[in-house]
């Protein structure tokens, strides 16, 4: 049931003309919200209604006008207020020139923040932002807390907005792209690293940056801001924090903070302090999840839970689908989908979390992003590399250059589509190897998204006899 406060904040739409900008998930719960708050909707979208498919019959029913085609960003600056999907490049000359005609701009995130009575827990980072989200709110939950998580893991929360009460808890997974209009943070923002990542969306590397900053700079006096010390990017940005600093690092004994001491998790927040858990206790692989638990144990002890609910999550916690998770072993050989690494930096995670001769299957759609780094780590330690995708000449030329410089060649084998890859995949390896398909790229030239390509992925790994 909504709050007064609530109440007054939905009349401000009423009778206003609302241009919602790109049908989808995201912007389905925007469209509702709108109606039901008494504004004049229009949905605009560059796709016709046969390629829209499901998501235009989805709100068909609803009293709103549509506008769709190649001219669906024209006269913009007719609406009171507008609502771009995530995504969508910010300094478009159209939006641009809405914004200097004084239209207002928010999207799924802002109005859920603006309306939701409950503190709010918001997550971000290039890499490791789903396994910190969900392990944030089982944390939480196992604690006896009433805990909403959503965002971008795929669970828009503002149609629920009004059965979250205050003493509820939200956790929300946020990127850049939702971040990056805001004008309101949540009480706790945490950035768990930044590196490389959307350059084919956001101009420069600093935009990208600045749009994660979002995530606290906005916060006031009594709020938090967790972030990752050990991450260049990061720790320029605690100069900055109008809240409260909290930072974690894996290598700094840091006061009010959390680290790392020899095997063990050291917490030293809010009146918190001492041992939260061993390493040992971490069940998911690879150095990068040393760093997600670290934050996960600093929300932890500011969202006032017992440190022991913690340790019992992470000792039964194996990991998100699609994020390094085993699939399968044949013939001796160990299958691992991390198709969610989408960036070459958590490729090199992914490469990273095993000590056991890796083929590496990689490639896929470009986000303009150099591969440089993931060839420096795969001429070092990957057994051969199976390419496949748009951006497979690019990796293997990077793997090429990083094995002149160190003398070590690696067999790289081009696969003509992603069934081969993988079959090719495994007739490299060996009893006692692991096939990695961790591609450091989208998905959108064979799939939908990555989960689509981590399910092809373990259905023909399935089929292997």
């Amino acid at each position: 049931m909504a709050t007064e406060r609530q109440r007054e904040y939905v009349k401000k739409f009423q009778g206003k003309k609302a241009a919602v900008l790109g049908i989808g998930i995201s912007n389905a719960p925007v469209i509702q919200f709108l109606v039901e708050a008494g504004a004049q909707v229009v949905a605009c979208d560059m796709k016709e209604e046969k390629q829209l498919g499901g998501a235009y019959r989805d709100i068909a029913g609803l009293p709103i006008e549509f506008r769709l085609g190649e001219d669906y960003l024209q006269n913009l600056d007719e609406f009171d207020m507008i609502f771009p999907t995530p995504g969508m490049p910010l300094d478009l000359p159209e939006l641009v020139q809405a914004r200097r005609s004084g239209v207002w701009q928010s999207n799924e995130i802002g109005l859920f923040l603006d309306l939701c009575e409950a503190p709010v827990i918001g997550i971000t980072g290039s890499d490791g932002k789903t396994t910190t989200t969900t392990l944030v709110g089982e944390t939480l939950r196992a604690g006896g807390k009433e805990v909403f998580v959503g965002g971008n893991i795929g669970n828009p929360l503002l149609s629920e907005v009004f059965d979250i009460t205050a003493d509820s808890v939200v956790v929300l997974e946020l990127s850049s792209f939702q971040l990056q209009p805001l004008s309101r943070s949540p009480h706790v923002g945490v950035i768990l690293n930044v590196s490389p990542n959307h350059l084919d969306h956001h101009r420069t590397m600093e935009e990208y940056a600045e749009a994660k900053e979002n995530i606290f700079r906005h916060q006031l006096p009594v709020d938090y801001a967790v972030l990752n010390r050990d991450n260049p990017w990061t720790r320029s940005m605690g100069e900055r924090c109008p809240g409260e600093l909290v930072f974690f690092s894996k290598y700094e004994e840091i006061p009010h903070g959390v680290y790392v001491r020899r095997n063990e998790i050291i917490v030293d927040i809010e009146g918190k302090s001492g041992v939260a858990l061993s390493l040992c206790d971490i069940r998911l692989p690879g150095e990068h999840n040393v760093e997600n638990i670290l934050a996960v144990t600093a929300v932890t002890a500011l969202a006032g839970c017992d440190l022991a609910h913690l340790r019992s999550v992470v000792k039964e916690f194996t990991g998100v689908e699609h994020r390094i998770q085993f699939v399968a072993e044949k013939r001796g050989v160990k299958f691992y989908d991390d198709s969610s690494a989408t960036t070459p930096s958590r490729s090199i995670a992914g490469i990273k979390s095993f000590e056991a001769p890796v083929v590496l299957i990689a490639g896929g759609s470009g986000k303009k992003l150099s591969f440089d780094s993931l060839g420096e780590v795969i001429a070092k330690r990957v057994k051969s590399a199976v390419l496949v995708g748009h951006t497979a000449p690019e990796i293997q030329a990077s793997i090429e250059k990083a094995g002149a410089e160190t003398g070590r060649k690696v067999r790289t084998i081009m696969a003509e589509d992603f069934e081969e890859a993988v079959h090719t995949a495994f007739l490299e390896a060996s009893p006692g190897d692991v096939v990695l398909l961790s591609p450091a790229c989208a998905s959108f030239d064979f799939f939908s998204n990555y989960k689509a390509r981590g399910e092809r992925f373990k259905e023909i790994v399935q089929g292997i006899s």
